[in-house]
């Protein structure tokens, strides 16, 4: 059985997807946690493509990578600020 270099790649994505899945679950960064989702999000994309299925595709870029992490990203700043503000009304600033 010979492999093509099209499945050689959807391999080695799926590789990389479970590995995104674990690692986003065991990393105690919240913001290395959003980052290795929106690569998730990204390598689901190119596999959507790679299996002919562009509008999947197209909604998992705009959903998944686009809406979503923006909204991650938006709460993690926001829970930054939330944290920076208790940290200075306990000191008495």
């Amino acid at each position: 059985m010979v492999l093509t270099l099209t499945e050689i790649l959807k391999i080695l994505l799926l590789v990389l997807l479970v590995v995104c899945a674990v690692s986003v679950n065991l990393t105690k960064s919240l913001l290395q946690a959003v980052i290795i989702f929106l690569s998730y999000s990204s390598v689901m994309c190119i596999l959507w493509v790679l299996m002919e299925s562009p509008d999947l595709a197209i909604t998992e870029a705009a959903v998944g990578a686009g809406i979503s992490g923006t909204l991650f990203l938006l709460t993690l700043r926001r829970l930054r600020a939330v944290d920076d503000i208790e940290e200075g009304g306990e000191d008495g600033k």
